[in-house]
């Protein structure tokens, strides 16, 4: 018979977390997650987001096999900055079962019930501002760094236990060797343009980290506000990223836009170090696993375009343009084949014409669900 039980105990939380090695085992595009940044992020006490919200995790067994698991999420900041009464669920990985769907989702749901909660959204893991989305599109190659993967039968095991889409967000391929060569022209008049209004792009400067990072968290809280699902970070959880940021941050990758030294702008593509995770077994950087990783990001050869954006007042003015004419030239002077940018909300139709116009092709679909409680 199947058991579904919130987990209340460490090595609970270790099965939790090791649950999808066993289920993807043989799935060639599966990039097991780091074992550590897992269970720090999975931690009351370890993790910032906990500070503002709750998260109870859940595990379905039957006879002692583990067969499934569900995050429920209530992220009150979300609710405080939208007005809303949302639930969440994420961290959501099961066999082919839709008995078992439902049952986990139901658990799931009756817990956000209980904090006041309307509708359930997902899946996150835990928001917006981590990994989000179910790949609906695009399942012939592994996810890149941050983004997330699955097998194609939840998605039909979502809508079968009564959740609808919500929104789409996309994921472009954006080849060095393909990108339109006309974008990467303009650049040097767009710059010419942008200096005579007071307004420079310079790469992030890591003597200052600590200040770049405040004016970057600035611009992000503000030029991502309109985005659909946006939750700004606290402080603590920006800084706990820009942490974990800054030993994969490459300086050449980091841009910041200014005007008469306001930053209004920034643009960020780091390493896609899926490459060597896909490589770690079961996410364990010890005793091998560390080796790997250093000796494996040497030979990374691709980027992800995390994020890049401009406070409102300035765009249209040839930034963009500018941000990606930059991560395009150095990553083929650095010997990368391309990269992808994402995720980009479906209906973001600026972000999505700008690249289409460079070329770029969206490979991958990932889905936001949502259900009434």
């Amino acid at each position: 018979m199947m058991q579904v039980k919130q987990v209340s105990t460490k090595k609970e939380l270790a099965s939790f977390i090791d649950f999808p090695h066993r289920l993807y085992e043989g799935d060639s595009n599966y990039v097991p997650e780091l074992h550590i940044a897992q269970r720090d992020l999975l931690s009351p006490g370890k993790h910032p987001f906990h500070e503002h919200s709750q998260v109870q995790l859940f595990l379905a067994t039957e006879n002692g096999v583990i067969k499934g698991r569900i995050a429920a999420i209530m992220n009150n900041n979300h609710n405080e900055f939208k007005q809303r009464k949302d639930g969440f669920f994420g961290f959501f990985d099961l066999v082919d079962d839709a008995a078992l769907a439902k049952q986990l989702l139901d658990e799931a749901g009756k817990w956000l019930k209980a904090k006041g909660a309307d509708t359930m959204i997902g899946p996150v893991n835990p928001s917006t501002n981590e990994p989000c989305g179910l790949l609906v599109d695009g399942y012939d190659s592994p996810p890149v760094v941050m983004m997330t993967y699955n097998k194609p039968y939840y998605l039909p095991l979502l809508e079968k236990a009564g959740f609808k889409k919500n929104v789409d967000l996309l994921a472009y391929d954006l080849s060095t060797a393909t990108v339109d060569k006309r974008t990467l022209q303009l650049k040097q008049t767009l710059l010419k343009r942008l200096e005579l209004k007071g307004i420079v792009i310079r790469n992030i400067n890591m003597k200052d980290y600590k200040n770049e990072v405040n004016k970057i968290q600035e611009v992000y809280n503000t030029a991502w506000a309109e985005n659909t699902g946006f939750v700004p970070f606290t402080d603590k959880e920006f800084k706990y990223l820009a942490k974990d940021m800054k030993m994969l941050l490459d300086k050449d990758f980091c841009q910041l836009a200014e005007h008469n030294g306001k930053v209004i702008g920034f643009s960020l593509a780091i390493p896609d170090i899926n490459q060597v995770l896909i490589k770690i077994k079961r996410g364990r950087l010890f005793p091998t696993g560390i080796f790997k990783l250093l000796l494996g990001l040497k030979k990374v050869n691709y980027v992800r375009v995390l994020a890049l954006g401009v406070v409102s007042d300035y765009r249209k003015a040839g930034i963009e343009a500018c941000f990606y004419s930059e991560i395009i030239e150095q990553a083929a002077a650095k010997k990368i084949r391309g990269g992808e940018a994402s995720w980009i909300l479906e209906n973001n139709e600026m972000m999505n014409n700008g690249l289409k116009k460079l070329n770029a092709t969206p490979y991958k679909r990932y889905r936001i669900l949502e259900k009434a409680l």
